[in-house]
């Protein structure tokens, strides 16, 4: 993913939220200067290549689907699916975070050699300078929404569970399976069910992108309202 491709999608879920490019911009800076004089790992070491890569969200079938996530070659977990799928013997390969629920277990994924994707947002500035600088950057990937930096990489994706999906892509991997993805989640409120639909959304274009169905989306499909990008 590129950020040209990118950035009418990015521009479009900024309208529908309310939310600023310039808070984006703030916090990807933020994390760029938390960095710029360290190490960060290199995504590309995970060598997701020609891998059926597992994408675990933390919706309320995880653990019923665990097996499945268990049977890939690696496992990207989304926030609080990191734990859970550690609490039932599932090792995770990558975490994927905007710090706001868990934050003390990507400090042990770094701690482990274990990398973390930290993501840096308008409103999560408060986050990025209490932990970041906690993490063994050695094994931080750090990454924004907004346009990339030298230090700060944008791989597409908004949620943490959608933007695992688009980091496997871009490191080509061969196939995508999608474990703890509950978009019907009865018990998130109002702006988590808004984001899930665009998780949604995304993950609809990128399927179309990579010319594969992922079996999350059957019996969705119909209802979804595609996403608009000029690649």
């Amino acid at each position: 993913m590129d950020f040209d491709t990118w950035e009418p999608v990015y521009t479009a879920i900024l309208t529908d939220f309310g939310y600023g490019r310039a808070g984006d911009e703030r916090a990807r800076d933020r994390l760029d200067a938390l960095l710029s004089d360290s190490e960060t790992y290199r995504p590309a070491t995970l060598a997701l290549g020609s891998k059926a890569v597992a994408i675990a969200g933390a919706g309320p079938s995880l653990e019923s689907g665990a097996d499945r996530a268990a049977d890939a070659d690696v496992v990207l977990a989304a926030s609080t699916a990191a734990d859970r799928l550690r609490a039932v013997g599932v090792a995770v390969d990558c975490m994927v975070t905007d710090l706001d629920k868990n934050p003390e277990t990507a400090r042990e994924f770094t701690e482990s050699a274990t990398p973390v994707l930290v993501h840096a947002h308008g409103d999560n500035v408060p986050a990025v300078e209490d932990h970041v600088p906690t993490y063994d950057p050695a094994f931080v990937v750090p990454t924004t929404q907004a346009a990339p930096t030298d230090t700060v990489h944008n791989f597409g994706g908004f949620t943490d569970g959608d933007r695992a999906a688009f980091f496997a892509d871009h490191f080509g991997a061969d196939s995508l399976r999608f474990v703890g993805w509950d978009f019907d989640d009865p018990d998130v409120n109002p702006e988590k069910r808004r984001k899930l639909q665009w998780a949604e959304r995304l993950l609809h274009w990128l399927e179309l992108r990579r010319g594969e169905r992922f079996d999350v989306l059957d019996g969705r499909r119909d209802s979804i309202t595609p996403v608009v990008s000029p690649r």
